[in-house]
């Protein structure tokens, strides 16, 4: 595992890639524009990881591959929170930054939620649905407490909020360092097996590039505003808000069920963040929905070296048919 950390330090590999013009802005966040000709596709990524997962490597971007396929393609970076944004809540994030965003956006768009993206974006589907055509939800969790285990450890997830509230008080935000412990909580052993089997590797091949890309992603985090880890942790993973149908944006229950027009779902098979039974249930409440099991985890499905074939090509077939 030293020998396996030791080689990420010394690797090379450094993200070059330029983002591309954004056609809209407020605050930190952006609209950026990956071009394309076709109907518009506009991606809503997780509000605590980077964008850029989206657009990993030159040969590993969703983003860069969709406009080829015949689609426009935009992608929202939340960015980082300032001062205003740290007094958010997902309804300041839903009825007010993505709805804005929407409203720039050549539209009406298939609105594609990616992990905890794709729970903003049904709520703004429902919100919005003259700016919406279709929805897709990429690795998005509904049922929290979904499984045999999901109870459990979804309810250890609610219980560390009290400890966590003496590290949002000085900046009025979850800290990123916080974010990565819980994250590394749901498969303790996994840090130590990966950096093994990146020891591995030759420094030099495709497998070692892209390891080293996803780790860097990984570690390049983005902190909480605290209203809003209070709503995931309390109420999504605590209560299980959005598989009771108690989740409300600016008063509105937010259901699945409630969105008529086509959506797509794609659940990875391997997810250990968002566990299957989780991501499945929101799935079977969707009227007009397609379901794809995607081969991979929850980074891998969109980003790792099978992507293309796991749900990239599927997710642009289920497109042409709209």
């Amino acid at each position: 595992m030293i020998a396996g950390l030791a080689a990420y330090r010394r690797h090379p590999w450094q993200r070059q890639a330029p983002d591309p013009p954004a056609i809209w802005a407020e605050g930190g966040s952006r609209l950026l524009d990956f071009g394309g000709e076709g109907p518009t596709v506009l991606f809503v990524p997780s509000l605590v990881n980077r964008a850029y997962v989206l657009d990993l490597t030159p040969a590993r971007s969703f983003m860069r591959w969709l406009p080829g396929q015949g689609f426009r393609t935009l992608l929202l970076d939340w960015g980082w929170p300032a001062e205003a944004e740290r007094g958010f809540t997902l309804t300041d994030y839903v009825a007010g930054r993505l709805e804005r965003a929407l409203a720039a956006a050549p539209g009406p768009v298939v609105l594609s939620g990616y992990c905890m993206g794709g729970l903003l974006a049904l709520a703004a589907a429902l919100r919005r649905p003259d700016r919406v055509r279709a929805l897709a939800l990429l690795a998005t969790p509904w049922d929290f407490h979904a499984g045999p285990d999901g109870p459990r450890r979804a309810r250890t997830a609610a219980a560390l909020l009290p400890g966590l509230e003496t590290m949002m008080e000085p900046t009025g935000a979850l800290p990123v360092d916080a974010i990565q412990s819980l994250f590394a909580l749901l498969d303790p052993f996994g840090i130590a097996q990966k950096f093994r089997a990146f020891a591995r590797l030759d420094p030099g091949s495709e497998r070692a590039e892209l390891f080293v890309a996803l780790e860097d992603w990984l570690n390049d985090g983005i902190p909480l505003p605290a209203p809003v880890a209070r709503q995931c942790l309390a109420g999504w993973y605590g209560r299980n808000e959005p598989g009771r149908l108690a989740w409300r944006v600016a008063g509105q229950v937010v259901d699945p069920a409630a969105w008529e027009g086509p959506a797509f779902a794609g659940i990875p098979e391997r997810d250990r963040i968002v566990p299957p039974a989780s991501a499945h249930a929101a799935a079977t409440r969707l009227r007009q929905g397609a379901t794809h099991v995607a081969a991979g985890g929850h980074i891998g499905m969109v980003a790792g070296t099978g992507a293309e074939r796991a749900l990239w090509q599927p997710f642009a077939a289920w497109l042409r048919r709209l």
